[in-house]
This record gives C-alpha cells, structure tokens and sequence, in this order.
C-alpha cells in the first residue's frame, strides 16, 4: 500500500463583491460589513490554493497531473469567478453574502467533485481549499465542507 501524500496548487483571480444581506437592513448592512458594503462593492486579489490527496505513482513520482490541475482548475475557477462579481455569480444569488467564507464553501463544493475524474484508479481526493483574501485574512475549508456535525465538540 502505498502512503498518501498532500500536494498543493494556488491559483490567483481577482474578483468584486459586495457584502450586503438581503435579511438586514440598510443600517443593519452598514454597521455588520462596514466599508465592505460600499453600494459599489470592492475587490481583491484571491489566492486560492487547492490540496489534494491520493498515492505518490510509483511510474510517474507524482500525486496528481499538475497540467491536468490546471486546466480543471482554469475551467471550473478561473474562468468562472476571475474579472467578476461574486454578487452575480449563480452561487450568491438570492439570500447568500458572496463572503469570502462561503466563497471558499463554493470552491470546495465545485472541486469536491471534479478532482477525483483526475485520477482514473479512484484514489486523488480533495483534501482542502485555502482562499487568501487579503494578506491578514485567509479561509481554511477541509474537503469535508467542516460540517460541525462530525466534531461538535470542537465548537
């Protein structure tokens, strides 16, 4: 059996948002997100890194394609999310704050599924997203969403 390995890949996008909930009022708004619930929105530079996690392949020494990693990531977040606004995205419609929490939630949804297919035996899984969205603020997610259920204690 062969030991699992982590590799981790950023990836960098620039995209707006407007933190505004619907549920609140404009007061509400302005005092929970202050300057970030400029009625313009604002943007940042995001890094996000993916980590996977599978077998190092005994003919190639490697985790996972690294090519293969960036075109699955160029297709489902970059060319998605880069030069936009969150607020617009299909994700964020509708009563969901296009944070960059529950930013990191989406791009763990999305890639949950998608980076097994890059591994034909079975065995490549996401292990986690990390999105920087400034130098003092990053989100961690591990590939199970983090549901609470699993661990209450940990709350």
């Amino acid at each position: 059996m062969a030991p699992v390995a982590h590799f981790t890949r950023r990836y960098r996008l620039s995209a707006m948002h407007r933190l505004h909930a619907p549920s609140l009022t404009d007061e509400q708004n302005r005092a929970t997100y202050g300057k970030c619930n400029n009625p313009y929105g604002h943007g940042h530079n995001y890094a996000i890194e993916i980590t996977v996690a599978g077998p190092i392949d005994a003919e190639t020494g490697f985790v996972v394609d690294m090519p293969k990693l960036d075109a699955l990531a160029k297709r489902e977040l970059l060319d998605r999310f880069d030069v936009q606004s969150l607020n617009c995205d299909a994700a964020f419609s509708g009563a969901l704050v296009p944070s960059t929490e529950n930013l990191t939630i989406e791009v763990e949804r999305i890639m949950r599924t998608a980076v097994p297919a890059l591994d034909p035996s079975g065995r490549l899984k996401l292990h986690a997203i990390r999105i920087e969205e400034t130098t003092n603020n990053s989100f961690d997610l591990p590939a199970d969403g983090g549901l609470v259920t699993e661990n209450p204690a940990l709350f």
